[in-house]
């Protein structure tokens, strides 16, 4: 029982920080409203990020950089196409959620972890995550502004200053330190210092439940579980189709199976953090954000369990001491992606 607590605990944290801000609104709600300690929080929690990241083997990946051109094509353009029908599916606040989830960058930490477990190359999708975090600052603004422009009174200016400031400084800042003195620092704590990064991330979505809460009461809209339902079939479809689209053109541009597993999880996979500071920021429901990142958790965990038997992980990237990791778990089941003919 232990043992699927430590596991799973930042699910159920994440179902209770829901919780708190739905059912205890008001109590939280001073603290909510502050838009500089959520950017705070936010900063300091791509700061530790940054700080964790180990990005010394993308070098490797940038002689090849056909695949990891793929998947940030994927990530910044085709999610953002899966996920325009929801305008015309599902209210202004729910689509707006999912739309600017998937205008986010690529996760920073699990693309790389989960391509790994699965046998793929994780230099590809540190890559990938790399870009698309320091990129942020320009693609989510401009995507807003193309799809929101005309009906939303929009600073594109602002998005860009408030992006650079409280989500690319600090992830540059902390890969900086980590780079020029901290790195052996930064690999002994990294348990510690992730484990405080995902609690200020619980800290955001407890903050953007409250004004989810706010904004469906002022709503009072009946049939809302319904749409919550729709949310999420909706969320899960976008992830999915982008996964399954990456890999398919991966194979197309003959990449191995490696890169083909790197494209699909780092091309789909959208980052939460950034996701509920544009949310928090531009009015919008965060259950569609909660949604896509417990969803793509999961459905990748499903798939890499898949794939990892054909394709056993070798050391991770950046690892000074590939040697003294644990040995990763069994596969369960026989992975469906073949070999690149």
């Amino acid at each position: 029982m232990w043992g699927l607590f430590s596991r799973q605990w930042f699910l159920l944290a994440l179902l209770l920080s829901l919780a708190i801000g739905f059912g205890c609104a008001d109590w939280v709600r001073p603290l909510a409203g502050h838009a500089t300690l959520r950017s705070l929080v936010t900063a300091f929690v791509l700061f530790l990020m940054g700080l964790t990241f180990a990005a010394d083997s993308l070098r490797r990946s940038l002689r090849y950089p056909g695949p990891a051109a793929l998947a940030i094509g994927v990530n910044t353009l085709l999610v953002p196409l899966l996920a325009l029908p929801s305008m015309w599916l599902l209210s202004a606040e729910m689509s707006g959620g999912l739309i600017v989830t998937a205008l986010v960058p690529s996760t920073l930490a699990s693309a790389a972890v989960w391509t790994r477990k699965a046998g793929g190359d994780d230099a590809t999708a540190m890559v990938v995550s790399v870009v698309t975090n320091l990129a942020c600052f320009i693609v989510a603004p401009l995507g807003l502004w193309l799809i929101f422009g005309r009906t939303t009174d929009l600073s594109t200016q602002d998005q860009i200053v408030s992006l650079l400031l409280w989500v690319v400084i600090p992830l540059v800042l902390g890969q900086w330190l980590r780079r020029a003195a901290l790195a052996d620092w930064a690999m002994t704590h990294r348990g510690k210092l992730s484990t405080v990064a995902q609690v200020g991330i619980l800290v955001m979505v407890c903050f953007g439940s409250v004004a989810s809460a706010d904004r469906l009461a002022a709503r009072e809209q009946a049939g809302g579980g319904l749409e919550i339902l729709a949310v999420g079939v909706l969320a899960l479809t976008v992830h999915l189709l982008a996964f399954f689209l990456a890999v398919l053109a991966a194979r197309a541009i003959r990449a191995t199976p490696q890169s083909q597993i790197a494209v699909g999880i780092a091309g789909s996979q959208k980052t939460l953090m950034v996701g509920l500071q544009i949310g928090l920021d531009f009015g919008v429901s965060i259950l569609p954000m909660i949604i896509y990142h417990v969803g793509q958790l999961m459905l990748d965990t499903l798939i890499v369990q898949h794939w990892a038997k054909r394709y056993p992980p070798g050391p991770v990237a950046g690892d000074r001491n590939p040697g003294d990791r644990q040995p990763a778990e069994p596969a369960e089941s026989t992975p469906t992606l073949p070999p690149n003919r």
